[in-house]
């Protein structure tokens, strides 16, 4: 039998190499802990060295505030920090680092290097040096101009089995690298360099205007995020949010450009994370995940930051707020993205717009005023919302030039020319003291669409409609449009499934969902097990507007359906019902299911493939599109439409070459 051991006090090396266990993981923790004290001093400028994916060398270099030679053998001891002082400061910290054990973590298993000067003049400064096995720090004086270096060599040197674990040099640097990309997304007032094996790969300059924001994350995240981004500012009760979100249409197969950051400091919070897919929700493919870059800025009191050793998880003193704060905020945004909105005007001249490959091809602003003075609760709007082009760096050249009356006109001549048996029912405002000829002469359909108030813009009118007119049918299954800026092709089952889906939300929430008697009542042979779910779930039915009757042991009658579903096939519609209802069940399950039982309503209430549509009622549909919330995706997350510009036609004729 093992005699047990007495209780004594830990070495103190030991006891930083356990610390260092914690905070110090790979080299792109040492980069995090480092970057985060250059940015607690002050600096305007950060410089990231690196060699050998950082276990040969890490060197960061700022320009702060420096630390005086009397505090640089204190910088290295184990909760030695200047950035709090009481527990009052620490649950209101506002700084990154404030435990005071990064430096002694990683000097202990490392051999580390500190030179740092607070005066101006470039001839003085001091270094202090220590290595793992010592921990004997050693001060010397050594130039420097103000701020600090902090040179780690040969990391893990003295810790075998630690160094054993780490990776290729590639996959160490690509840690890295994503380490660096959420710091220089925090402050975009600082420059930063980042270099690998002595060669540049980053150097972002600093600026906090917008444009100077959009430069830093194309040069991150590339075009593509920002040109399939929404920009939201909202402020709601004391908490603010604003930042990039995407559009569903350009998700990932990884949540590789996913960015939270509470007051500056990046995180990976639950709670984030669940309103963020709640917001989602709806619109993204299957195994999709979102991109954002966004910031909440909130009162350090509100929120604990001392959770977890490396500060990545965070607390809210009031998380059903900060949840709901989030979920409305994105929810609107995303809701506010209408097919169209995102199009740029088309520049003057064949061949000189650019071209989309999605549901939009740039990004637009959401803004937020007037707020209320309490946080939103879940599906109600946070602020006022409104759109705007977001301006791309390096895109000042492809700027579009303001819909003017002229090319409007001239557009709808062009159409004429095209479709002259439409002239009158599409492109002709109509009389505004209507007499017995023209009356007489209006089309039905026309007629119709005036009353549901999607009357089509008249020749003389500005707003040329984003999604364009249509010219065609194809296959039954896609319409083929006409825009300023090229060829629009939309999806009609997946757009007009949306568009349906979107009314029922808005009638079931309301309470209203209308619903009309069949003439006739449709029969259905069922199943015991269908018929008992039929029976339980009677009142389900019922708001959602069917009427389901039992006729017998094996026998259901379908004596009402909603209105905007009584042109869908019914058996299947039904059966599908009452399978969700079986699955969910129960009022409270129910409730959390609602829009997935709408949302497969909805698929089975669109046209469907090889419906022809005429013109008019193609024409219909795009203008529901451009005022349906979310409709650049179906239900399910697919995409309702695309486009083609004339730039990106012209290349496959080659035109122009």
């Amino acid at each position: 039998m093992t005699e047990p051991r007495r209780i004594r006090v830990l070495d103190p090396r030991l006891t930083n190499q356990i610390a260092a266990g914690e905070v110090v993981e790979r080299p792109a923790s040492v980069v995090k802990e480092l970057v985060e004290n250059a940015i607690d001093a002050g600096s305007r400028r950060i410089e990231l060295e690196l060699e050998a994916g950082g276990s040969r060398l890490i060197r960061v270099r700022d320009d702060g505030s420096g630390i005086d030679e009397e505090d640089l053998p204190l910088a290295l001891s184990r909760h030695a920090t200047s950035k709090i002082h009481s527990l009052e400061e620490l649950e209101g910290v506002a700084s990154l680092g404030f435990r005071g054990e990064a430096l002694a973590s990683i000097g202990s298993v490392s051999r580390l290097e500190l030179t740092s000067n607070i005066d101006d003049d470039p001839r003085s400064g001091w270094r202090v040096v220590t290595e793992g096995r010592l921990m004997e720090p050693r001060v010397s004086p050594a130039p420097h101009p103000r701020g600090t270096s902090v040179t780690v060599r040969d990391l893990f040197f003295n810790t075998p089995a630690r160094r054993k674990f780490l990776r290729t040099e590639k996959t160490e640097f690509g840690h890295i690298e994503e380490a660096f990309r959420r710091q220089a997304l925090s402050r975009f007032d600082i420059g930063w360099v980042l270099r690998h094996n002595q060669k540049t790969l980053h150097q972002l300059k600093p600026g906090d205007d917008t444009v100077a924001r959009e430069r830093r994350l194309q040069a991150l995240l590339g075009k593509a995020f920002l040109e399939n981004a929404l920009h939201l500012d909202l402020e709601v009760g004391g908490l603010r949010l604003w930042g990039w979100v995407g559009l569903p249409t350009h998700s990932r197969a990884q949540a590789d450009q996913q960015y939270f950051y509470v007051n500056g400091r990046v995180v990976r919070d639950r709670l984030v994370a669940h309103a963020v897919r709640q917001a989602y929700r709806d619109v993204l493919f299957h195994g999709r995940h979102p991109v954002f870059v966004l910031y909440l800025d909130v009162d350090p009191t509100l929120v604990d930051v001392n959770v977890h050793p490396t500060k990545h998880e965070v607390r809210f003193r009031d998380s059903r707020m900060v949840h709901d704060f989030l979920f409305s905020s994105l929810h609107r945004a995303l809701g506010e993205a209408r097919a169209g909105d995102h199009i740029a005007p088309a520049v003057e001249g064949a061949g000189s717009a650019p071209s989309s490959s999605g549901a939009g091809s740039s990004g637009a602003g959401v803004s937020g005023a007037e707020a209320p003075e309490t946080g939103a609760g879940i599906g109600e709007s946070a602020g006022r919302w409104e759109q705007q082009p977001m301006s791309l760096p390096g895109r000042e050249a492809e700027r579009q030039p303001a819909v003017t009356p002229n090319r409007v006109r001239a557009f709808m001549e062009g159409y004429r020319a095209l479709h002259p048996q439409h002239e009158e029912s599409l492109l002709t405002p109509q009389p505004t003291a209507p007499d017995a000829d023209s009356s007489a002469a209006a089309p039905a359909t026309q007629q119709a669409l005036r009353d549901s108030g999607r009357t089509l813009p008249a020749a003389d009118d500005t707003r040329a409609p984003p999604l364009g007119y249509a010219l065609a049918q194809l296959k039954g299954i896609y319409i083929l449009a006409e825009s300023e800026r090229g060829l629009i092709l939309v999806d009609m089952h997946a757009a007009h499934e949306r568009i349906v889906y979107e009314r029922m939300k808005t009638q079931i929430q309301t309470g209203a969902l209308q619903a009309q008697p069949l003439l006739m009542p449709v029969s259905l042979a069922a199943s015991p097990a269908e018929i008992a779910t039929a029976e339980s779930e009677h009142d389900a039915f019922a708001r959602f507007g069917v009427e389901l009757d039992v006729a017998g042991p094996e026998t259901l009658l379908v004596r009402q359906l909603p209105m905007m579903l009584i042109e869908a096939d019914v058996e299947p519609l039904i059966r599908d019902m009452l399978a969700e209802l079986e699955r969910y069940g129960r009022s409270d399950r129910l409730e959390a299911h609602i829009n997935t039982l709408l949302s497969t309503m909805a698929c089975h209430g669109s046209v469907r493939a090889n419906r022809r549509l005429t013109l008019e009622e193609m024409n219909a549909l795009l203008r529901d599109m451009e005022r349906t919330e979310r409709s650049g995706q179906c239900n399910h997350g697919r995409p309702t439409w695309t486009e083609m510009g004339l730039r990106e036609l012209d290349r496959l004729f080659m035109r122009g070459q």
